[in-house]
C-alpha cells in the first residue's frame, strides 16, 4: 500500500451482481473507480498518471476515472483537480496504455471501428462512437465530465484516459492516465 500511495495511486473495483447496487433490478452491475497524480515521464516514482505538459497539467495534479454499466450500458466519468484555471480540455479514452511517448495510448476507442486508421471520418470520430469527456477546469483547477452510451468496451479495447489541449475530435496530448477498462457485462 505505501509504494501505491507514493507512485500517487489509489484503485478500487466492484463487481455487483443481484440488484440494489444500481438501480435495485437482477441485472449484473459493474463498478470501477481509480485516481492517481500526474507526474512527468521521467519521474523517479513513476506514475500511472502521466504529464507531458506541466503548464497544462501541473505535476502533483489529480485525477480520478469511473466506469460504471451494465451490459450494453455504460457511464465513464472524469474528474480532475489541479488544472490550469479557466483552460477547455478535450478528453477521450484511448485504446492503449500509456507511456513516456504520447503517442503511445493509441487512437480514440470506437464502438464502431474505422476501417481506415488513423480514423479521421467524422462518421467514426464523435461523441456518440467514442467516450468524449470534454471539460473546462474552474477557477479552482477543478473539472469533470461524464460520458453515457447504449454499448460497452470490447474486452482489451480501451486503456487509458487522454487529456488533450483543445475540446473536440483531438489535439496535442497533454497528459495520459492508464485506466483499467472491462466490459461491463
Amino acid at each position: 500500500m505505501v509504494a501505491g500511495m507514493l507512485a500517487g495511486a489509489v484503485a478500487t473495483a466492484v463487481l455487483a451482481a443481484g440488484g440494489g447496487a444500481v438501480g435495485g433490478d437482477a441485472t449484473p452491475c459493474y463498478e470501477m473507480r481509480v485516481g492517481a497524480r500526474f507526474a512527468p515521464p521521467t519521474a523517479f516514482i513513476s506514475s500511472s498518471a502521466i504529464t507531458y505538459d506541466k503548464k497544462l497539467v501541473p505535476a502533483g495534479s489529480s485525477i480520478e476515472v469511473e466506469q460504471r454499466g451494465r451490459p450494453g450500458d455504460m457511464a465513464v466519468k472524469v474528474r480532475v483537480k489541479g488544472m490550469k484555471p479557466g483552460h477547455a480540455y478535450g478528453a477521450h479514452v484511448h485504446q492503449k496504455p500509456c507511456g513516456p511517448d504520447p503517442a503511445a495510448a493509441g487512437g480514440h476507442y470506437q464502438h464502431r471501428e474505422d476501417p481506415v486508421q488513423p480514423s479521421e471520418d467524422p462518421a467514426y470520430v464523435n461523441a456518440e462512437n467514442e467516450v468524449w469527456l470534454d471539460f473546462t477546469a474552474d477557477r479552482n483547477g477543478s473539472g469533470k465530465a461524464t460520458a453515457r452510451h447504449g454499448w460497452e468496451f470490447r474486452p482489451g479495447g480501451a486503456g487509458s484516459v487522454v487529456l488533450h489541449r483543445e475540446q473536440g475530435g483531438a489535439g496535442d496530448r497533454v497528459a495520459c492516465f492508464t485506466v483499467p477498462f472491462a466490459p461491463v457485462g
